[in-house]
């Protein structure tokens, strides 16, 4: 518990003087105050992260983390768990999407290993596998107590990683069959909100079993009875080992003061036991995109996140990260890089002007 102990407590608000500082800068440059929107604002955000007005945005790492999950037995994927396995292996390869998307954007892809199944021995791919996948949450707790922990610890130092590699804004993705399941009951646990709100239909299941893999979540949170109130308890009853180590990511991204783009469903669930656990790292997180997966919507709205992309994705794998991680740098790059009015020598509005003349 040190490392999470410690890491939580390091984690600052944001520096105000930097985003006001920045806020007067976007009022100087070439344009109406406030037309480029949510660029402005996120901008803003990113100044008050690093803690100096003119935000910077280098080197983008989308931390792709994989892990398997004992309720599969209960039916409620379409896809044999070996797949987990070969998309970790196609992931090292670099034919997935995210591969795809990370390499438009600019972005590396670090796949890490924290409990997929079957034993993975795949050059490029990094070990810090806690336990071979959940157990079934239908019929007990996830994992034990301390393997949340050690979840979130592995996920912290992979954040920590990178950020001392030169990672200027981190990403997040996930791989697991069956990890829509838990994410459900996270975000079941921690909204309160019933089953038909919260659980969708994942890799495609058709109707009749979706009604199972509700009855499913019910039955689990019945079981285990996880405490909305303490966020470890949430991720070690009915939580996910990849979905552990996102949210120790997201985490340390927080103490290192990085942005931490946040994908989808499952990552958002991550995010949720993360801001369970510390809610100051809501103000390091950006909402990528809303998955067309139900629950998402509803998981950014318990966050007080507003997501960047409507492309009805639900994919996962970052693939959403890697997308809005461009954006992102894009927000950084219109405050350094826009000229002043005074520096283009262009007037500014005239102040006394009366709204009848200036069309209003």
């Amino acid at each position: 518990m040190d490392i999470l102990n410690s890491t939580i407590s390091s984690i600052k608000p944001l520096d105000d003087a930097a985003m006001q500082a920045a806020r007067e800068r976007h009022d100087r440059l070439t344009k109406p105050q406030g037309s480029l929107g949510v660029l402005e604002s996120l901008s803003v955000r990113l100044a008050g992260i690093q803690g100096r007005s003119l935000p910077v945005i280098g080197k983008k790492v989308i931390i792709v983390m994989a892990g398997d999950h004992g309720v599969v037995a209960e039916g409620v994927s379409t896809f044999p768990q070996e797949v987990t396995t070969q998309m970790v292996a196609n992931f090292a390869a670099g034919g997935a999407g995210i591969n795809v998307l990370a390499r438009h954007s600019g972005c590396e892809v670090r796949v890490v290993d924290m409990g997929v199944a079957a034993p993975v021995e795949i050059d490029g791919v990094l070990s810090r596998k806690v336990r071979s996948g959940t157990a079934n949450i239908a019929a007990g707790p996830a994992m034990t107590r301390e393997e949340a922990v050690a979840c979130l610890e592995a996920g912290i130092e992979v954040a920590a990683a990178e950020i001392d590699a030169g990672a200027t804004l981190l990403g997040t993705g996930d791989i697991g069959i069956g990890n829509t399941t838990p994410s459900s009951a996270i975000l079941t646990v921690f909204s309160g909100a019933r089953t038909g709100l919260t659980v969708g239909r994942g890799t495609g299941i058709g109707a009749e079993a979706l009604a199972h893999k509700r009855e499913i979540i019910k039955k689990a949170i019945d079981v285990n009875k996880p405490d909305a109130g303490d966020g470890l308890d949430v991720l070690a009853k009915v939580g996910g080992l990849e979905i552990g180590g996102l949210a120790g990511a997201i985490l340390g991204a927080a103490a290192g003061r990085v942005p931490m783009v946040i994908d989808g469903f499952i990552s958002t669930a991550a995010a949720m036991v993360a801001a369970s656990l510390c809610p100051l790292c809501k103000d390091f997180m950006i909402a990528s995109h809303v998955s067309v997966e139900p629950g998402h919507k509803l998981m950014l709205e318990e966050l007080g996140l507003k997501p960047m992309l409507f492309l009805d994705m639900r994919l996962g794998e970052g693939t959403g990260a890697a997308l809005a991680a461009n954006l992102t740098e894009a927000a950084a790059r219109v405050l350094s890089e826009m000229a002043t009015f005074a520096e283009a020598g262009v007037a500014e509005k005239n102040e006394e002007m009366s709204e009848e003349e200036a069309g209003v």
